[in-house]
């Protein structure tokens, strides 16, 4: 009797999870599946798990596959289970591709296709809807956001767009997706959702054409260039019934939502300075040092850095100047902003051609808040004071490059069960918009010494 083993979440059961099922079976004679538990999910980044352990378990049971059912709650479980059960295969789906090679030397390893064409949960699942979402884009950031998705229960990436037909049909099949379209209205037909990824110009037309549609829109950072794009934007999501959230990875990390609630509870007093800095040197044929109209550091990178600051300080500033080191091609390579309010300051840096130090810090009147770089990224950070013995450090979970929280707080809203809209509102992303529209304005005529 050949024995065959596969692990998964099995989260609000879909014909993806029984085709896997139905295929592992197919490999041997007798199946045994592993059900996670919420808390080793948690521990590995596996988010937005709905459904509880029984639940989960009495699906897999009433798909008729499974031979024997164990749970999973320890890494390194895996191995036991293998030796343990006498198991010959161990199976699990291609988009986890040599991530368990290293069971090769206990059992035969592979890896299953990934299933196409799952349009649907399960009727018993019918409460929640998967949101089957299509890319917008096929660049750097579109193949971060597909390994990313797959730890987020509830979410399918289903294709790409891309007016280029071989850019999209070349992401899709690296990236085994359903499939690839030119064609931006054929695109929306087949998807309940978009990630929108495209160049920063072309952000407003594509979400606003998806919400008229009635699809659910995640869009990348900057959301737009102009404060009443952003305000036209909101305001047909909310005529339409639909979601659109602003994707700054930062603002839905668990470390970075810490940190701004302990800041501003008062444990260093008064804020009254935050200094945020994002740099990396990036080679010229970048699309961000190639696009001479929307490109340069502060586009690129402030929509980091001004979060934290309108986070702690608010919307309400008095005044803001940019100071620019230009680029022969006239984009700015370094960028740094002051940013005045009635009772305190701020100071953003950017920089694509200038490396500088990244860290966030933040000034109160009791003591200051330390994130060393990359503070974007926050997995720890450091509460100083005058007497240095009372430092403390905080240290905080953040898996894989952070997308996978932004893909969960959106899922868990577009389904109603989420309330996760303080993370980043409405108007924090206008304020964020309306600086970008600033600075366009103020310092692509090469001059950078104007304020407002």
């Amino acid at each position: 009797m050949k024995t065959v083993i596969t692990y998964g979440t099995f989260d609000l059961f879909h014909e993806g999870h029984y085709n896997i099922l139905k295929r592992a079976k197919e490999q041997g004679d007798y199946l045994i599946v592993g059900v996670t538990t919420e808390g080793y999910d948690n521990s590995r980044g596996k988010l937005n798990i709905v459904e509880p352990l029984e639940v989960r378990i009495e699906h897999v049971k009433e798909c008729g596959f499974a031979d024997k059912v164990i749970i999973e709650d320890h890494m390194g479980q895996k191995i036991e289970d293998i030796q343990k059960y006498h198991v010959d295969t161990f199976v699990i789906g291609s988009d986890w591709l040599g991530k368990f090679d290293y069971l090769k030397e206990y059992c035969e390893v592979v890896y299953l296709e990934r299933t196409k064409g799952v349009s649907n949960t399960l009727k018993r699942s019918e409460e929640f809807r998967l949101i089957r979402i299509g890319i917008a884009g096929s660049g750097r950031i579109a193949g971060r956001f597909v390994k990313e998705a797959r730890y987020v229960s509830g979410v399918h990436v289903e294709g790409v767009y891309n007016p280029h037909i071989e850019s999209a049909e070349r992401f899709a099949r690296e990236n085994e997706l359903d499939f690839y379209e030119d064609d931006y209205d054929r695109f929306l037909e087949r998807v309940n959702a978009v990630y929108i990824a495209t160049p920063h110009e072309t952000h407003y037309e594509y979400a606003k054409r998806a919400l008229e549609c009635r699809k659910n829109v995640l869009i990348e950072k900057p959301m737009v260039l102009k404060k009443s794009d952003a305000e036209e934007l909101f305001a047909i999501a909310k005529e339409r019934g639909c979601i659109i959230m602003e994707a700054i990875k930062t603002a839905y990390a668990p470390g970075f939502i810490r940190l701004v609630g302990m800041a501003k509870s008062g444990i260093i007093g008064e804020i009254k300075d935050v200094e945020a800095c994002f740099t990396k040197l990036t080679g010229d044929n970048t699309r961000e040092l190639m696009d001479t109209r929307y490109g340069g550091s502060f586009t690129e990178l402030a929509s980091y850095t001004l979060l934290p600051i309108i986070k702690l300080l608010g919307k309400d500033y008095k005044n803001i100047r940019f100071n620019c080191n230009y680029m022969k091609n006239g984009l700015d390579g370094y960028t740094k902003v002051y940013i005045e309010y009635e009772d305190a300051q701020a100071t953003s840096k950017t920089g694509l051609k200038v490396k500088s130090e990244g860290q966030l810090v933040i000034s109160g009147t009791s003591g200051y808040i330390k994130v060393a770089a990359p503070w974007w990224l926050t997995r720890e950070f450091e509460i100083c004071y005058e007497d240095t013995s009372l430092n403390e450090k905080q240290y905080i979970q953040f898996k894989g490059d952070g997308l996978r929280y932004e893909i969960s707080d959106f899922v868990a809203t577009v389904n109603g069960y989420g309330n996760n809209d303080f993370k980043l509102t409405r108007e924090e992303s206008l304020v964020i918009a309306e600086i970008m529209e600033k600075f366009l304005v103020e310092c692509r005529s090469g001059f950078c010494d104007s304020s407002s």
